[in-house]
């Protein structure tokens, strides 16, 4: 269902947020929801509950999913972004509008810090990053061709600049996430000899080192690793 008091984006809202300040300098997605979170902490954002043709989908999420949890079902909570574009703990003013750790994604949906069992921090296999805001070690566009590491942005259709991975802001989004695992998504794109690969010893010897470096320095287990684009592409070590 949808709760009753998710903010709606309104086009005037996208539409500042497409001709302000972000997007010349910071490099906002333009999709209005910067202007109206910041109309929510002002006290004069619409609610779903204010939509009339929204009635019939409106339900009380936080109490569904504390029901659900208290009847031993199991429950994903998948937060947006990435850490380091939240707006307390990120690279600001190079953020997002809101916090996006995990607590925040908990406090989103109503459950509280006790209900938690596992918290899975997911990496790329190398940095990306879209608009404006640092990237240590960020190599050039052409040499992200060469790599196989260029993107195109799914939201706003932009080119995602790219570094290699990053141990130290790996470890301090384990931190401020509380993390339990960390899931590698992209190991075919460093590595592409493991394409396909469903365990973790079918995985090349240099990818595997690699893997175990992070656990060595993040102080964690990777549990998934992504080996290509398709969701069977996975190595699932929970169960080896």
């Amino acid at each position: 269902g949808l709760d009753p008091q998710c903010a709606i984006i309104e086009p005037k809202h996208i539409e500042t947020d497409k001709s302000g300040h972000l997007a010349s300098e910071i490099g906002t997605t333009g999709s209005g929801t910067g202007p109206c979170n910041a109309d929510r902490v002002l006290r004069r954002a619409k609610l779903a509950r204010d939509v009339p043709e929204l009635q019939r989908f409106l339900r009380d999420v936080p109490l569904e999913v504390n029901n659900a949890i208290d009847d031993g079902e199991s429950v994903l909570i998948e937060g947006t972004q990435g850490t380091f574009l939240s707006l307390w703990h990120g690279t600001y003013p190079y953020v997002t509008s809101k916090d996006v750790t995990a607590s925040a994604a908990c406090s989103d949906v109503g459950v509280g810090p006790k209900k938690v069992d596992e918290v899975i921090v997911v990496f790329k296999a190398y940095v990306t990053r879209v608009g404006a805001g640092p990237l240590p070690g960020e190599i050039s566009w052409e040499e992200a061709e060469r790599r196989g590491w260029a993107e195109i942005a799914s939201v706003t259709g932009r080119r995602r600049r790219s570094a290699p991975f990053n141990f130290d802001l790996a470890k301090r989004a384990v931190m401020l996430n509380s993390a339990t695992q960390a899931a590698l998504t992209k190991i075919d794109v460093l590595f592409p000899e493991c394409k396909g690969a469903r365990s973790f010893n079918d995985l090349s010897a240099e990818a595997r080192e690699f893997i175990k470096r992070i656990e060595s320095e993040i102080k964690i287990p990777v549990t998934f690793i992504g080996t290509g684009p398709e969701v069977w592409d996975i190595v699932d070590r929970r169960f080896e």
